[in-house]
This record gives C-alpha cells, structure tokens and sequence, in this order.
C-alpha cells in the first residue's frame, strides 16, 4: 500500500507541518493559494509535453485564453444549477495520502468562486501512536468538517478487514449529511477503498488520484478495484494512463496530470539541509555518506517481508555506514517487524537511528542528500527520483512501478550477500534527476479538470477497449541477463570489435583493416570501441569491460603486449590496457589468441565444466591455450601453451619464429599456402575443375580445393601436415594428460581424422581414449576476448 517519504513510520509527540503542505509564504501551491486564478494559471505556463493533445487546450498562456476558457467553466457551472459551486468532499486516510491530497486542498480552498470544501478526516489519522497528524491538516489551516474513528488495532489481515468494515458502517451517514457533488480518494489503502465503496453505492461521482500504477502486491488490486468504482481519473505518468485505458475506462475521464506532491519537491532543495542532516543523523555525518531505510509489511506475504525485513538490517550493519530506519506502516506484520528491530538492538545501535516520523519538509531534504534509500516504499520509487538519490526497491511491493534509472530492484531479496551488493553497487552515486511522476504543474490541472466536469451528464460510466501499452521495468535480474563485454580481435590482417552478451551472443560486429603502424592502430581501436559502447546503449547492453585477443607474448597482469608475431607490425612492449581504459572509463582484459580461444571453450564450448583441456587454433598460424584444474596457464614468463611451436621434426621447414620443424611450418595456413604457390609454380596445382584468375593469389584454399578434386600431391602435403599436428597433440597428451583436445579455426575439420589416426599409433596406451573433437564455436577469438571480461569482472554471487 502505497507511503510518501517521511509519513511512514509512527508519529511521536507534537507533529511539524507535513512538507507538502506549504506554509502561505511559501512560493508553490499554497502561495499560489493566495493569488488570483488567472495570475496562477498565467505563472504554471504550457503543461508539460508529457500530456495527451486533448488535455493541453487551454491551460497556461496570455490572459485572453485564460478569461476564454474561464467563461466556458462558468456556462458549464451554470448548467449544472443556478451557478452552482463545485461542492468537493476530500477524505484522507493517513499522513501518506495527505501528502498528495492537500496541493490540491490548497488549490480548492484558493478558489472559493468556483468550489466548496469539505474535509473528512478517518484512519491512522487519529490514532496517537502514529502522531494524531489530523492536527497537521489543522495547522494548514483547513476545517475539518468529520472524524470518523475507523482503525481497528491488532495490524493483522483480520484487522485491516474490520478496519474496511467499520469505515463503511459510519461513512454513509457522513456521505448523506454532506451531499458532496464528488468525492477526490487517493491511492490503494484499504481505508480508501471503503471510501470509494461508500461513495460509489450512494452514486456520488468520485476522482481517484494515482490510479493505473503498477506495485505488485495486494495494493494493486485495491487500486484496480478503486479505478473501476471512481468515474474520473487523476494519473502521474503516461504509462498509468495507458494502463487505465486497456482497463477499458474512458480516455475523456482521464487526466494525466503529474503527483501533486511533486508541486512541492521539485522546488523543495532547503540551503540549510546540513542542520537536518545533523538533527536526524548525527553531527558528523557528511551528505552522500548516510542510508534512509523505509521498509514495510507486504501484506500478501507477511512472514516472509518480515525476513526480508531482518537481511535488510543484517546488510545495514554489514555495510557500516549512518543510517536512518523508519518504523513501518500500520499494515499486517508491522509489529512483528518493529520486534526484529529491536531484537537486533537497532534503536540502540551506533550506526542506527531508529525514528517513528520525520516532518516531511525534513524528509525532503535527508532523502535529497542520502548517499541511498533502501526498502520497498513507493517514495523510493516515485518521490526520490526527483532529486537522483539512488534507491535500492527489495522485493516485490513496489516492482511493477515506473522508476527513474536511479533505482535499482532486488526482486528476490532472499540473501544478506544479495542486498549487499545492491548496496556496494548504489551507494554514493548521483543520478539525473527524473521527472517521470511530475513537473510541478499538477495542481492547476486537476482544479481545471474538476471545473470541467458537467453534473448534468449521467453517472453511469462509460467502457472502452483500447490495446495495452506494457511497461518494462529495471531489476536486478534484468542488469545480469544485459551484462555484455566489448570484445576486440586484432587478427593480422583485420581488426574487429564485438559487443558479446553474457550468454555468447555477439550482439553486433564491427570489422576494419588492421592499419600498419602503431599510432593509427591505437588510434582506430579507440575509435571502433567508443563507437561501440556507444551503440551498446541503444541496445540495452551493460558493458562490464573491455577484452583483448592479439597475437604474440602477452603479460596479462599488466595488460601489456611483451612482442607480437611477424603478422602485426610494431606491436612489441605496447600498453594496451591504458589507454583504452583511460578512454572509456571501463577495466580492460589483454591475452594471447590462444588463451583466448581456450577460454572460449571453457565459458561457451565444449570446455565448459570439464576440468583439464588443451586448444589448438588452425588458422594463419598454429595457437593454443591450455585449462588445468578449471583455469588458464601462463606460465613463468607468459610464453605457456605456445603450442604452435612444439618442433615434431629437427629437419622440418623454417618457422616464422625461426625455429625448423615447429607445428606452425607444416599445418598453418601460411604453411599451406607456400606449398601450394610451390605446386601451382610447377604447374602441379590445378586439376580438372579448378581454374585461377590472373590477379588471384594462391592460397591454402586452392590446395584443400585441389586434394578435394583428387590432386594427390596435395592430399599428400594436407597429410604431412595433419600429421605434424598430430604428432603435436600427442606431445600435448604426453606432457599434460587432458581429458579433451578441442581443434579451433577453418583448418580443423580438415586434420580432425588424421589427428585421431595419429593419436592411435603413436600415444601411450594411457591416453589413446583422449576425446578430440572440432570446435562449434563461430568466432573463438571474439568469445575469448569476451570471456575474458566475462569471466574475470563477474565473480561474485548476487
């Protein structure tokens, strides 16, 4: 059930005035109060764009428009009898819904000429434990024309249930005595469903404030039920607007005007809030550096709100930070979770200052400048984001609502660990300020709104059946499913980036040519990632980090590239990590390819979950990776699992590396493709079926096509050096005795089966059963680039 900051808890002692409720000097809507109608509408300007076409005719601008439309509400009120007053009854339940209720109060009471009104005043109200806050709307100088005792105590469901029943037993005798033309009920208490049920029966038209919101619990069902009783409807965001429409109410009764309460906070930043700070949190607390709690019973779901209730506290004092907890509302469970509090020793405690109410002009300015709000309060979502505090919203009471990006959900708040990392991820951040609940405008529209309404119209409601908008909201689930990384491969002749989502998706690809030189090689990778985290924020990715894939010796602890292959010119001792996170303000993870690849296959390959594994990429070049006992093997000196290097023949051909007989001299792509230039020079190349353009360059491609054809001098020369990769892969089984050889890029399906051969006929007995297998990963060195931020920036547990 929906709570305003600050009129939550239990009200102690003599009350201050609500903060909403303004005092006369004061410059929002209770000055306003004070001036002439046509000054105030002229002061509000347009509405905000944010309202539909049909409701932004006629509010705001010259005078000539305000007198126009001022003449038409006097013909309207005089069809509705004799130029008769709107007579407005308005019923407040408790110090929340007051907080909304009395901007509009003030606005009715500025403007005699048009409205009569009458305030009845039931619920928490006028209970003293929680402050007797009738005496507020006393001091706002309003008469209160009822006082209905309506609250059963005992904060149990049966309670609230006799508190509904009570409400209607003495409501209709108010109702009769007032004649009210319409009744203004706010929000989904249960004490305002009793109201609108009164109202309804006794065919009274009723305006309900904040209907079409979405929370997630027992509220919204009193809200709906509320909605489909009342005959007008005041809304805060479009989304309630479109909410109430698929309801199938009518969109000529819907206002979607902003929160009242907004009128107030939007203006509401005091200069003076370090004496506020000071008086609630302590002399030496410092802004941004303190915790508001507002935490109450979900009334579904009591017992377990009430362990929530219990983590959240275990986290608080975990954290160690000032903090300021408000007592719960007077719902179901409300005593139970005081008893949690005070068996923690919370009122006691250091770092804890335990409070019943705070003045909410007060509480503006301590959730203003708090460092984070946490609980499951609907000021957390709505009214908080007007100044861009960060809110972590636990559980599931308010978790259907619109929120600006300063909130944060913990839909399941089952763990302390969960709710404290929320907290380390919120706490001391500045967010914009959001305006999605208002623009402090609300109050000029609704009182033209009711000066609209005709009383000779029937009753009788209207019902459409218009599509339903959905809204998508942020939690804590939705963060980890979006968490991507910016991934970078730079290959020797391509230089790609790649935003890659947790699940190995790449989401978007971006591919240019590899410049020769160092500077423009910096310079485009800098050029292509800020593109790309760019772009990641169009489609909703999280980026957690940038990763690496190059060639050559790489330390990864310094993210330094030591020396690169003979393929990427002037790329030796280069700091990569710098720069780039320099840039983007993002860590950054820099490996070998070959590392790369083998963790690929440990986050998204057939390496996942399998302890001990070697990768061979075939490609270019020769490249591997080595998993022992789950993670990566650098090596003394960052040169381990150079596998392309192992030498199976003393006499073999030159390596790039300069070495004879490596891995890489026979079974590389560049191997290939110099013995296929050396068949083609001798007119051995071609067979039927094969042709070669003039300007084509020979490649490795031509001699797998050739053997494919039946040129049994290619087919002899891929077996030479299947076999030397062969002969590698048993050195591997022999050194390090993996359970799985996985064979990477476009050359692997080529040697799978003379590698298995091989590995019949020449491994030890022990390793014969080895499983080798091709690997199904389409990009490995950009998923090792990815997993490399992935993995590395992700282990905690939520």
């Amino acid at each position: 059930m929906t709570q305003s900051p600050g009129l939550t808890g239990r009200g102690v002692g003599r009350l201050g005035r609500d903060g909403i409720q303004v005092p006369r000097s004061s410059s929002t809507v209770a000055a306003d109060a004070g001036e002439p109608a046509a000054a105030l509408l002229v002061q509000r300007g347009r509405m905000g764009s944010n309202l539909h076409p049909r409701r932004q005719r006629g509010v705001g601008g010259p005078h000539e428009l305000y007198f126009k439309n001022l003449s038409k509400q006097k013909q309207i009120m005089e069809k509705n009898g004799n130029n008769r007053k709107l007579r407005v009854c308005v019923a407040t339940c408790n110090r929340a819904d007051y907080s909304k209720l009395a901007p509009i109060m003030f606005g009715i009471k500025a403007e005699p000429q048009f409205f009569e009104l009458d305030v009845v005043v039931l619920g928490s109200h006028l209970i003293d434990d929680y402050g007797n806050t009738y005496r507020m709307i006393e001091q706002d100088d309003f008469d209160i024309h009822t006082r209905l005792h309506t609250i059963v105590r005992g904060e149990d469901e049966a309670a609230m249930v006799e508190s509904v029943g009570l409400a209607l037993v003495k409501l209709p005798d108010v109702l009769n005595r007032l004649k009210p033309d319409i009744v203004i009920v706010h929000g989904d208490r249960f004490d305002a469903l009793a109201l609108a049920t009164s109202a309804a029966l006794m065919n009274i038209r009723i305006l309900h404030i904040e209907g079409g919101e979405v929370s997630g619990t027992i509220d919204d069902s009193i809200r709906h039920a509320i909605t489909k009783l009342a005959h007008f409807h005041v809304c805060c965001t479009r989304s309630a607007e479109q909410h109430l429409i698929s309801m199938c109410e009518d969109h000529d009764r819907i206002l979607l005007a902003g929160c009242p309460s907004y009128d107030k906070l939007l203006s509401s930043k005091n200069k003076d809030y370090m004496s506020v700070i000071r008086m609630w949190i302590g002399e030496d607390v410092k802004p941004r550096d303190y915790i508001v709690a507002l935490q109450h019973p979900v009334t579904t779901d009591i017992k377990h709100s009430i362990k929530m209730f219990e983590l959240t506290l275990d986290a608080l004092i975990s954290f160690n930070k000032r903090t300021l907890v408000l007592f719960p509302n007077i719902d179901a469970g409300s005593k139970e979770m005081v008893r949690v509090m005070r068996k923690k020793g919370i009122e006691h405690h250091p770092n804890f200052r335990a409070v019943k109410h705070v003045p909410f002009e007060q509480f503006i300015q301590l959730v203003a400048h708090a460092g984070c709000v946490i609980g499951n309060s609907s000021c957390g979502v709505r009214e908080v984001g007007a100044f861009g505090t960060p809110v972590i919203n636990l559980g599931t009471r308010q978790i259907g609502r619109e929120t600006g990006e300063n909130v944060l959900h913990v839909r399941d708040a089952d763990t302390q660990d969960k709710i404290l990392q929320a907290l380390h991820l919120q706490f001391g951040k500045q967010y914009p300020c959001s305006k999605i609940y208002g623009d402090g405008n609300a109050v000029p529209r609704i009182l033209k709104f009711l000066k609209s309404i005709d009383l000779k119209k029937p009753l009788q409601k209207k019902f459409c059946f218009p599509p339903v908008k959905e809204n998508i909201s942020q939690d804590i689930d939705h963060i980890l499913e979006t968490q991507s990384a910016l991934a970078v491969d730079l290959g020797g002749t391509n230089l790609r980036v790649a935003i890659v989502s947790m699940k190995g998706e790449i989401v978007k690809k971006y591919t240019q040519l590899n410049p020769k030189t160092y500077e423009d090689r910096i310079k485009l990778i800098l050029k292509m990632c800020m593109e790309a985290a760019s772009e990641a924020v169009n489609l909703n990715c999280r980026i957690l980090g940038v990763g690496i894939s190059t060639g050559g010796r790489v330390n990864p602890r310094e993210g330094i590239v030591l020396h690169s292959t003979k393929l990427i010119q002037e790329w030796s001792s280069v700091d990569l990590r710098t720069p780039i996170s320099d840039a983007l303000h993002l860590p950054v993870w820099v490996d070998n390819d070959g590392n790369c690849a083998a963790l690929a296959e440990r986050k998204f390959g057939h390496g996942k979950g399998v302890e001990n594994f070697a990768t061979l990429i075939t490609g270019t070049g020769i490249g591997g990776g080595i998993i022992h006992q789950h993670e990566l093997i650098h090596g003394s000196s960052f040169c381990a699992a150079e596998l392309g290097h192992i030498v199976v023949s003393l006499e073999g051909p030159e390596c790039l590396c300069g070495s004879h007989g490596c891995i890489e001299a026979y079974a590389s792509g560049i191997a290939l493709q110099r013995e296929a230039k050396k068949l083609h020079d001798e007119d051995l190349l071609l067979v039927g079926g094969m042709s070669v353009k003039t300007e084509e360059t020979i490649s490795a491609v031509h001699l797998i096509q050739a053997a494919k054809l039946g040129n049994a001098k290619a087919e002899s020369i891929l077996r030479t050096a299947g076999t030397a990769l062969g002969l590698g892969v048993v050195n591997i089984l022999h050194t390090m005795n993996p359970s799985l050889v996985i064979l990477s890029g476009v050359l692997a399906g080529h040697y799978i089966n003379i590698v298995k051969d091989v590995i019949r006929r020449q491994a030890l007995f022990s390793a014969e059963t080895v499983d080798v297998v091709v690997s199904n990963l389409a990009d490995p060195a950009l998923l090792g680039a990815a997993s490399l931020v992935l993995d590395y920036s992700t282990r905690r547990i939520y």
